[in-house]
C-alpha cells in the first residue's frame, strides 16, 4: 500500500510526464504505459523520487537523462498478423484479376498476370472469352453511351502471360482459351501439363522454361501452328519422338536439361531455324540432323560430344555453330557450309585445323579455337578472307603463319598462352596490329630472298634490268609496291613471283591457238614440277620449250609477247574458292586481264577491300553476269560508275569506309540486291535510288551525315528488315516510322534527336516501334 504522500508523488510525476491519458484507477498497480514502456523517470536509479521542485521557467520539466515520452498512440496499423510470406488462398488469387484488368484484356486481347505471386490461376480467367450476362441485358440506349464496353466490340484473348508466379498445375479448363496464340508459363513451379493444352490449335508461341517438367503431354505435339517452343531449364532426360510432328516449328530451345541424346526423326523439323541444346549430356548427334535444311543457328555447347557429322555441309544455311566445352578431337571440313559466319569450338581437344575447312568457309567472320591442343595453323588460313576475329589462345602453337597478314578484315587476333618462339613476347602484348605488321615484314623479306635465289639460278632479269618500254604501265605503277607475302597455299604449283617482278622475253615462241588468248597473260606454270597444260594460258618462254610435248613444239611459231605476272596467291584463290580477293595491296587500279581471268574461272565473289581505289575498276564489267558479292570497303571511292546496273546477279554489296556522297539512279535496277553496306561515307540523305529496291533486306548506313528520314520512301521497301542508322545527324524521328512492321531490327543510337530517349533506344526495336506508334496523331 502507498501512503498518501507516495501516491501524491506518483501523481505529480505523471503530471510532469504529460502523458495525457493517465487513469487514476491504475495508480496503485503502476501499470500505466509510461511505466511499462519507458520506465518511471523518477525511479531510474532505483530510489524513491524526492518531492518535485516548485515550478520555475529556468528549470526543465523533464528530468535529466529521461527519454521524451511519446505524444499519444501511434496511428500505424499493426501488420503482425499478416505475414508477407504465406500460402495464397483462393480468394487472394481470384482478387488479382481485377475488373480493370478484365476490361483491359477484353479490349486489347492481351492479359498480363506475370509476377503476381499466384499459386493458382483465377477460375474467372477461363471464361474471359464469354460475353457477360450484364452486358447482354444492357439496352441499346445505354450501349450508345458507352459502346466500347459492348460485348461485340471486345477482343478474344490471344496473348496470356502467367510467368514468374508459383503455379504448380494448370486447370483442364485451359481449353476454353482456344483463341490463344501466345502463352507464357516460364518461371513457375509446374510439374505437369494438362492434355487439354493440345486443343489450343491457334497457339504459335509456348514458353515453358524454368519449371520442373520432365515430360510433355502427347497431345501437345499435335499443335498445327506452333512455331516457337522453349522448354529450357527443366528436368527432361529425353525428348518425345513425336516432337517431329510439329512440322511448323521454327525455334526449339531445350537447353539446361539432362538430355543424353536426340530422338530419331528430329530431322523432319525441316522449318527449324534455331536449335538450342546447351548444357546437356548429349554424346552423339543423330544422322538425320543434317536434314534440317533451314537451320541457321545450332547451339551444342557444354555437352559430351566427341565429334560432328562429316556431312555437316548439308546444312547449307547454317550461320552460327556453338560447340565449345565438349570433347571434340577433330573438326569436319564443312564442305557446303558457305554461309557459316561464326564457329565457336573452344575448350575441346582439337589437335589441328583441316586445310579444307579454310577453303570451304569463305564467309567465316568469327573463329574461336582457344583452349585446345592445336600445334600448328595451316597456311590456308589466308583463304578465310572475311575473318574478323581469330582466337587461338591457350594452345600449343609455336609458329604463326605469315599468311595471317593477308587477312584484310582481321581486327582481333588472340594468341596468348601459346609457346610462340618466332615472335617476341613484347610484340604479342602490343596486340593484333603489331603482330600482323611483324608477319607482313617477314613475308616481304622471304619474298625478296626467293626472288634473288631464282634470279641467280635462272639468269632471269628483274624490272630494273629490262629495256625501256618492255613493261606495261600497270607493272610500272606496281614495281615500287612491296608485296604482302608469298607463303600461300599451293606455292609449289606456281612460280613464286611477287607483283613487282615481270619477266621479259623479246622473241619467243607460242602455240598458234594461244594468239587469241593473249589477254590471259597472267602467270607462268613451274615447268620443273608441272607439265604444260593449255588450260593454264600462254606457253612457257623459249628456254623452257624443251619441257613441252613434241606435238606442241611442232606447232610453235614466233610472236612478240611480254607476259606480266599476276600474284600466284590470287590464282590459287580463284580456282579453289571462286573468289578474287586482293586486299592490303595499295592498289590504285586493276588491269582488265585480271577480271578476264576471273571471269574465265567463273568467279562470283570479288573483294578489293583495303586498297587505294578511287573508282570501280572498269574491268569489273567483264564479270557483270557472274558476281554475286562485291566488296570494295576501305578504299577512296568517291563515285560509283553507272555500269553498276549491269550486275544482274549481285546480292551483297559493301561500299563502306569510302568517300561517297550519293549513288547513281542506275542502282534502282539491282533487283537481286539483298544487302547493302554504305557505312562510314559522306551521305547526307539516303540515296533516292535505294527506295526502288524491292528485294533489299539489309541497309547499313551508319556513321554518315544523314539529317532526315524519308519514311514514304522506306514504305516502298517492303522486304527491308534491318535498318542501321547509328551515328548520323538525324534531328527527329517521324512517328509513322513505327508503322513499318517489316523492320525487325532498327538502330538509331548516336543521333542528336531528343525523342525517343536513350533509355528506349537501348531496349531494342520493339520498344522503339511501340513508342513511335503511340505518338502517331489520331
Amino acid at each position: 500500500m502507498l501512503s498518501n504522500s507516495d501516491e501524491s508523488n506518483v501523481l505529480n510525476t505523471f503530471n510532469l510526464c504529460n502523458c495525457g491519458d493517465f487513469n487514476p484507477g491504475l495508480s496503485r498497480s503502476l501499470s500505466h504505459s509510461c511505466y511499462t514502456h519507458y520506465g518511471c523517470p523518477s525511479e531510474m536509479n532505483g530510489q524513491r523520487a524526492p518531492p518535485p521542485p516548485p515550478p520555475s521557467s529556468s528549470v526543465s520539466r523533464i528530468p535529466r537523462g529521461a527519454a521524451r515520452p511519446r505524444q499519444g498512440l501511434s496511428p500505424r496499423i499493426n501488420h503482425s498478423f499478416a505475414p508477407v510470406f504465406h500460402e495464397r488462398t483462393h480468394d487472394e488469387d481470384a482478387a488479382i484479376l481485377s475488373d480493370h484488368l478484365w476490361k483491359l484484356a477484353r479490349k486489347t486481347g492481351h492479359l498480363n498476370l506475370a509476377n503476381k505471386g499466384m499459386a493458382r490461376v483465377p477460375e474467372r480467367l477461363y471464361d474471359i472469352n464469354d460475353a457477360d450476362e450484364d452486358s447482354k441485358k444492357i439496352n441499346l440506349e445505354q450501349l450508345s453511351l458507352n459502346e466500347e464496353d459492348a460485348w461485340w466490340n471486345q477482343q478474344p484473348i490471344n496473348n496470356l502471360d502467367l510467368s514468374s508466379n508459383a503455379l504448380t498445375h494448370l486447370s483442364p479448363k485451359i481449353e476454353n482459351l482456344s483463341t490463344l496464340t501466345v502463352l507464357q508459363l516460364h518461371d513457375n513451379a509446374l510439374v505437369a501439363l494438362p492434355p487439354e493444352l493440345g486443343k489450343l490449335e491457334k497457339l504459335v508461341r509456348l514458353n515453358l522454361s524454368h519449371n520442373k517438367l520432365n515430360e510433355l503431354p502427347a497431345e501437345l505435339f499435335s499443335l498445327p501452328e506452333l512455331r516457337h517452343l522453349n522448354i529450357s531449364h527443366n528436368e527432361f532426360t529425353e525428348l518425345n519422338p513425336d516432337i517431329s510432328n510439329l512440322h511448323m516449328l521454327e525455334f526449339l530451345d531445350a537447353g539446361n536439361n539432362n538430355l543424353k541424346g536426340l530422338p530419331g526423326g528430329i530431322g523432319f523439323l525441316v522449318r527449324l531455324t534455331a536449335l538450342l541444346l546447351p548444357n546437356n549430356h548429349i554424346v552423339e548427334l543423330p544422322p538425320d540432323i543434317v536434314n534440317m535444311r533451314s537451320l541457321q543457328k545450332l547451339d551444342l555447347m557444354k555437352n559430351d560430344l566427341t565429334g560432328l557429322p562429316e556431312d555437316m555441309g548439308l546444312l547449307r544455311k547454317l550461320q552460327c555453330l556453338y560447340v565449345q566445352h565438349n570433347d571434340i578431337k577433330e573438326l569436319p571440313s564443312f564442305e557446303g557450309n558457305e554461309s557459316l559466319n561464326e564457329l565457336h569450338a573452344s575448350n575441346n581437344f582439337i589437335e589441328r585445323v583441316p586445310k579444307d575447312l579454310c577453303s570451304n568457309l569463305p564467309h567465316l567472320q568469327i573463329f574461336d579455337l582457344r583452349d585446345n591442343k592445336i600445334k600448328q595453323l595451316p597456311d590456308e588460313v589466308c583463304l578465310l578472307r572475311n575473318l574478323n576475329r581469330l582466337d587461338v589462345s591457350n594452345n600449343a602453337i609455336s609458329v604463326l603463319p605469315v599468311t595471317l597478314s593477308t587477312l584484310a578484315h582481321l581486327i582481333s587476333l588472340q594468341v596468348d598462352g601459346n609457346p610462340i618462339k618466332t615472335i617476341r613476347r613484347d610484340i604479342i602484348q602490343c596486340g593484333t596490329a603489331r603482330i600482323l605488321k611483324t608477319l607482313q615484314e617477314r613475308a616481304q623479306a622471304k619474298d625478296r630472298l626467293a626472288v634473288d635465289a631464282m634470279s641467280c639460278a635462272t639468269g632471269q632479269t628483274t624490272v630494273d634490268d629490262m629495256p625501256a618500254g618492255s613493261v606495261d604501265n600497270y607493272q610500272q605503277r606496281q614495281q615500287h609496291v612491296a608485296p604482302v607475302q608469298h607463303s600461300y597455299p599451293g606455292q609449289q604449283q606456281f612460280m613464286p613471283q611477287p607483283e613487282h617482278i615481270c619477266f621479259y622475253y623479246p622473241q619467243y615462241v607460242m602455240p598458234q591457238r594461244f594468239q587469241e588468248q593473249q589477254r590471259f597473260n597472267h602467270y607462268m606454270p613451274q615447268p620443273q614440277q608441272l607439265p604444260y597444260d593449255d588450260s593454264f594460258g600462254p606457253a612457257p618462254p623459249p628456254h623452257m620449250s624443251h619441257q613441252l610435248p613434241q606435238q606442241q613444239q611442232q606447232q610453235e611459231h614466233h610472236v612478240n609477247f611480254t607476259p606480266c605476272a599476276v600474284h600466284p596467291r590470287w590464282v590459287y584463290k580463284l580456282r579453289h574458292t571462286r573468289t578474287l580477293a586482293v586486299n592490303v595491296e595499295n592498289l590504285t587500279d586493276v588491269p582488265d586481264h585480271v577480271f578476264e581471268l576471273a571471269a574465265a574461272e567463273q568467279v562470283h565473289v570479288v573483294d578489293f577491300a583495303r586498297n587505294q581505289l578511287k573508282a570501280l575498276p572498269n574491268g569489273l564489267q567483264h564479270m557483270s553476269k557472274l558476281v554475286t558479292e562485291l566488296v570494295l570497303s576501305h578504299n577512296a571511292i568517291s563515285h560509283v560508275h553507272p555500269f553498276i546496273s549491269q550486275f544482274t546477279r549481285i546480292a551483297h554489296l559493301n561500299l563502306s569506309n569510302n568517300l561517297l556522297t550519293d549513288l547513281p539512279l542506275e542502282f534502282r535496277v539491282l533487283n537481286t540486291l539483298r544487302e547493302l553496306n554504305i557505312a562510314n561515307n559522306r551521305f547526307t540523305f539516303i540515296p533516292k535510288a535505294l527506295y526502288e529496291l524491292q528485294g533489299l533486306e539489309i541497309l547499313i548506313a551508319s556513321e554518315n551525315r544523314i539529317k532526315a528520314l524519308n519514311v514514304a520512301g522506306l514504305e516502298g521497301m517492303s522486304r527491308l528488315n534491318t535498318l542501321d542508322l547509328r551515328n548520323n545527324d538525324i534531328e527527329s524521328i517521324p512517328p509513322i516510322l513505327g508503322n513499318l512492321t517489316n523492320i525487325t531490327h532498327l538502330e538509331l543510337i548516336g543521333n542528336p534527336f531528343r525523342q525517343p530517349r536513350h533509355q528506349i533506344l537501348i531496349k531494342g526495336t520493339d520498344a522503339i516501334m511501340s513508342y513511335l506508334r503511340d505518338r502517331i496523331p489520331i
